[in-house]
């Protein structure tokens, strides 16, 4: 059986975030999800594949997931990795590379380690490389699992090197996103001593103050933390319970809490029925039913013999296949030869977003004249 860390690099944001939190979560059965199964095929085929680039001898992972995208996908993750190779040697440097490298980190946070994807060292120079699969944006800036790993990198391998700097990338495929940041290795050490250790010693003990807020997303407990509850109704009945109208200023202020309380119901809502349904749990006011179903047919062949017995022949419809599946059938190379002057993609529909997000800004002159006709 695979043993899990009570305090998981992956997890960190929201342990330091809210520190008691791993504690509560830890009385959660984890759940496996799809998500979750594709990312690990995902690392599994990027692990061959960079092992393969530096010429170790290794077998190719085979899984239901693998897809095209995968396949391109992690093919520029270890061309990324070969990349960074280089120009450890342009700095003079002989680099040292280390993939899917377990890394202990107890000497900051309590009975802790974690796997590294990547590890690059050389000369003065650590890098840390993360891939993510997913398409939950997330940035190298302050990206504690990074910190976390190089520390850990720096306790087992520091011996061997002087490194001076620290560099930490997020490579994330499905978002084009690649993310790096750098940190002296003084830097480093003086957040893991005035804040990663004082709150690690909280977590482990299950103390501290309860802190809802984005990092409550992969929190096994957030369906019914007290916590996160208690913030969202509070949002609700001060802000929504104002009447008559709500001002400028206000709307401000909600909109960027709309999401989280949009998916604290949704959790929630989705815990209550998964009770009924899987516990046998009746809750006061509700009952199961069954839901809205649509027809379909039960055999399509017979069906087709059938009506064509009774003379009706005009029963097939003939059209394209999907673009990404016919992107897939003929290769995204060929695609683009034979089928690229042919495709478009229209503007996206205008959605309100974060001053984060990297997104050029929209003016009001474009959404008229591109959405108007809409």
């Amino acid at each position: 059986m695979k043993k899990h860390a009570l305090l998981t690099a992956s997890g960190s944001k929201r342990w330091l975030s809210c520190p008691p939190s791993a504690r509560l979560e830890a009385t959660f059965a984890e759940k496996e999800t799809t998500a979750a199964a594709e990312g690990t095929a995902a690392h599994a085929l990027a692990e061959y594949k960079v092992k393969r680039a530096l010429r170790y001898f290794c077998k190719r992972p085979v899984s239901e997931y693998e897809d095209e995208f995968m396949d391109i996908a992690t093919d520029d993750y270890a061309a990324f990795i070969l990349e960074q190779m280089a120009e450890f040697r342009k700095a003079g440097a002989d680099p040292t590379v280390m993939i899917e490298t377990r890394l202990d980190f107890s000497d900051y946070v309590p009975e802790s380690f974690g796997t590294a994807d990547c590890i690059i060292i050389g000369g003065d120079c650590l890098h840390i490389i993360d891939l993510k699969f997913g398409g939950q944006i997330v940035e190298a800036e302050g990206n504690s699992q990074l910190r976390l790993y190089s520390l850990g990198a720096l306790q087992q391998f520091g011996c061997l090197y002087d490194v001076k700097k620290v560099l930490m990338t997020i490579f994330q495929p499905r978002r084009e996103n690649v993310s790096t940041v750098a940190m002296t290795v003084e830097e480093l050490m003086a957040w893991a001593e005035t804040e990663l250790r004082p709150k690690a010693k909280l977590a482990f003990a299950g103390e501290g103050e309860y802190l809802p807020g984005e990092w409550c997303m992969f929190c096994r407990a957030a369906d019914k933390c007290r916590a996160r509850a208690e913030a969202n109704l509070k949002v609700a009945r001060e802000e929504f319970g104002l009447p008559p109208l709500l001002t400028d200023e206000e709307v401000e202020t909600l909109l960027p809490r709309l999401p989280d309380i949009v998916k604290w119901a949704n959790d929630l809502q989705a815990y209550a029925l998964d009770a009924a349904v899987n516990q046998g749990k009746q809750w006061n006011g509700f009952k199961l039913v069954e839901g809205r179903s649509i027809r379909k047919y039960a055999d399509e062949e017979a069906v087709a013999r059938a009506a064509e017995a009774c003379g009706y022949k005009d029963i097939y419809q003939k059209k394209l296949i999907n673009l990404g599946d016919l992107e897939k059938l003929m290769g995204k190379k060929k695609f683009q030869e034979v089928l690229g002057a042919f495709i478009v993609k229209p503007p996206g529909k205008p959605t309100l977003v974060p001053l984060s997000d990297k997104r050029p800004a929209l003016t009001i002159t474009n959404v008229k004249e591109e959405f108007t006709e809409e």
